[in-house]
């Protein structure tokens, strides 16, 4: 639509991975991601737009820091709101695009005066999780700061509905696809399963915007985002999740449509594509035509990568036929660091523009990678020295005083072996595939490629080490063994008979179950640990977090799920007095009648019973895992339904002994029985006196495998 006035030019300020709390501990990059996504807010209220778009990974952490949260509050409310009407019209039903208790878009509120409103989708560092599954995003749209859209509760049957939005005689439909494992969003295209809905009238003067979150780079076969796979109706794509800044559209002659990736607001990581200058963009849209204005960020650190091979320097290449040449070649590589700084500040200082700057202002630290391939020509050497120790030279030169330089070295023949025998990817492979240069994913799937697990899922396993690296969850790898051998644990116990010819078939046909199911989308459910309360004298500074602890796991109730069909199965009705659920009534009416002669035993018997009934009055946690109970049978409860059956004879057997004999000897928590109390010699009674405060002491559950059956049942 040619001619049209600016009252029908939407103008859009796109960013996308701003990474909010990256570093955040750090001493000299701490502020650096919090800064550039102020810098992108206060370049949304100078320009003027008339809207925010946002593709994913606001946040860094999908449980961010108050400092995180306070920061990005702050310039969302410095920034967004004002007396400014917002000249946008909503025009679809707000409850079908936005979900919560404010399912309506954030500038219609009476309440708030919103003059720049901010549209995002969620990404794979700042996705729902916890009870509620509730994202960072979510506490923001509460607060009315921004309209969290594009959400995915169903990723096996994606429904895409646009937000629809006009200005004068400018019409857009904003879709936007959040953040969902590429594997099973490629499954999930191939199989139908997206459904994308257009508005009913007048569709040819629609400008069709998207933006997703997805792997942009085949990294793997079904690892990422095919563009052929989204509509031929769009017109612009706004792909996050790949830090690379691409800013100029590229437009796409198969799909007809344009594809923008603005790329991350800060460098998470040392690699080429970071070093790119970073910009985000002002989306002009009047009509069914568009205009890009780039704006290069002036608060990013600068940071320049260099990679050089010695073999093809004429420095370094005299001081390969020398014996001892580590002091000379590491002047020759500090001599290119040196380059490399002075670069980076040039680079700062061009940044900035030709606008009044404060010659008095100190640039910022640079952020500066040297790698370096070692090879030395036949007969000569390349002594290197510490990597570790070379960075710490450039102590208050450099932001990243650990991993300045990268030393790899290539190999042409052969195959690294690890100790046990397995082959290893090459050096040259290991170097090219640093955890700052590609995803972990890919990482461990090259690494696992040359091996073969027998127990351990590989999808799963490259899963949870991914969450470990990129979501910082301590605690996943320990769930993910611990559930894993569980489950292989069960199904062999499903067997009949099980040789040792035929065990590790067995396993393998258990592990390609499990990594069928997992490619499928089915993952199972993670049960939720229950944690200690932090001691009162506990010094977190000094320390560590309590939480962080292993002395903090609340393992009684781990071991409690575990055991509870045995434990059901061991205290049925039908059983006349069998076990300790016997011995628990017989307790009852034994306070009565105890002999009271002892004054001090009887205390130490009222005291322990309190101490496990204060056990049984703990609350748990409890997980309903439909795909465990639907992929194996749990087994019959054959190790603790014997010890309890056979502790529960035992009695039988002497009438005269003590009924607490039995339960002594079957967990170190004893119950204690005086039903028969008035017919027990005096030595019975002295006994009692002999528990010591360790045996009923709370501490023991981390250590001891075997709760009380009792517990277990009352829990229920």
């Amino acid at each position: 639509m040619p001619g049209l006035p600016a009252a029908d030019t939407i103008r859009i300020l796109v960013a996308t991975d701003s990474h909010v709390g990256y570093a955040e501990r750090d001493a000299i990059r701490g502020d650096d991601s919090w800064k550039s996504f102020h810098e992108v807010m206060c370049l949304a209220k100078e320009k003027d737009v008339d809207m925010v778009l946002l593709a994913g990974d606001l946040f860094h952490d999908n449980k961010p820091s108050r400092k995180a949260m306070f920061n990005v509050m702050r310039s969302l409310r410095m920034n967004c709101y004002g007396e400014k009407p917002c000249e946008l019209e909503m025009l679809s039903d707000s409850s079908e695009v936005f979900e919560g208790s404010f399912n309506h878009v954030n500038y219609e509120d009476p309440d708030i005066n919103v003059a720049i409103p901010v549209f995002s989708i969620h990404g794979n560092h700042d996705d729902p999780s916890g009870d509620g599954r509730f994202a960072a995003l979510d506490l923001l749209q509460a607060a009315g700061l921004v309209n969290y859209y594009g959400r995915t509760p169903e990723a096996d049957n994606l429904q895409i509905k646009p937000v629809l939005l006009q200005k004068g005689n400018t019409k857009l439909a904003l879709y936007g696809i959040s953040n969902v494992r590429d594997e099973r969003l490629h499954r999930t295209f191939l199989d139908g399963k997206v459904k994308f809905f257009q508005p009913g009238t007048q569709r040819k003067d629609w400008f069709n915007l998207i933006s997703v979150h997805q792997n942009h780079v085949a990294h793997t076969e079904t690892g990422f985002l095919p563009e052929h796979f989204l509509p031929d109706f769009l017109d612009m794509v706004i792909w996050g999740h790949e830090h690379e800044c691409l800013i100029d559209p590229r437009y796409n002659p198969e799909m007809n449509f344009h594809v923008m990736q603005p790329g991350s607001s800060v460098a998470t990581s040392l690699m080429p594509g970071e070093a790119v200058p970073k910009h985000v963009a002002v989306l002009s849209i009047t009509g069914r035509d568009f205009t890009v204005e780039p704006i290069r960020l002036k608060t990013v650190r600068p940071f320049v990568m260099r990679e050089i091979v010695l073999s093809q320097e004429k420095g370094a290449m005299k001081l390969a036929k020398k014996a001892n040449n580590r002091t000379e070649l590491t002047n020759f590589l500090t001599s290119i660091v040196d380059d490399m700084i002075k670069q980076a500040y040039e680079e700062w200082k061009t940044a900035q523009g030709d606008e009044d700057q404060d010659d008095e202002e100190v640039p910022p630290l640079p952020l500066i990678r040297l790698r370096v391939e070692y090879t030395a020509p036949e007969g000569g050497n390349f002594d290197c020295e510490n990597p570790q120790r070379f960075s710490n030279r450039f102590t208050k030169k450099v932001a990243n005083i650990k991993d300045v330089v990268q030393f790899y070295r290539k190999r042409t023949g052969g195959t690294k072996r690890a100790q046990n025998g397995a082959e290893m990817p090459e050096e040259s492979t290991l170097a090219s595939l640093a955890i700052d240069s590609v995803k972990v994913g890919r990482l461990v799937r090259e690494f696992l490629a040359a091996q073969s697990l027998t127990i351990l899922p590989q999808n799963s396993f490259s899963d949870a080490v991914s969450q470990f690296i990129d979501k910082d969850d301590k605690h996943i790898m320990g769930e993910f063994v611990a559930e894993s051998l569980a489950k292989q644990v069960d199904e062999l116990m499903k067997m009949d008979k099980v040789d040792e010819d035929n065990i590790h078939d067995a396993m393998e046909g258990n592990k390609s179950r499990l990594e069928e199911l997992f490619a499928a989308g089915h993952r199972t459910m993670r049960k939720k640990t229950k944690r200690k309360p932090r001691p009162d004298g506990w010094d977190s500074d000094l320390n560590g977090a309590w939480e962080d602890q292993p002395a903090a796991v609340d393992r009684s109730d781990l071991e409690d799920e575990d055991e509870g069909e045995s434990d059901e199965a061991a205290v049925k009705p039908s059983t006349k007095g069998r076990g300790k659920a016997a011995a628990k009534k017989a307790a009852g009416p034994a306070k009565k009648t105890a002999p009271g002669k002892n004054s001090r035993s009887k205390k130490k018997v009222v005291e322990s019973e309190e101490e496990e009934e204060k056990e049984e009055d703990g609350d748990v946690v409890m997980i309903d895992s439909d795909d465990d109970e639907s992929l194996f049978v749990k087994p019959e409860p054959l190790t603790r339904g014997s010890k309890k059956a056979a502790a529960a004879k035992a009695p039988a057997a002497k009438r005269a002994a003590p009924a607490r004999a039995a339960a002594t000897s079957a967990g170190k928590q004893s119950q204690l029985n005086f039903s028969q109390a008035t017919t027990q010699p005096r030595g019975a009674t002295k006994k009692v006196q002999e528990v010591s405060d360790d045996d009923i002491s709370d501490d023991d559950d981390a250590f001891e495998p075997a709760p009380s059956a009792r517990s277990s049942r009352s829990r229920r």
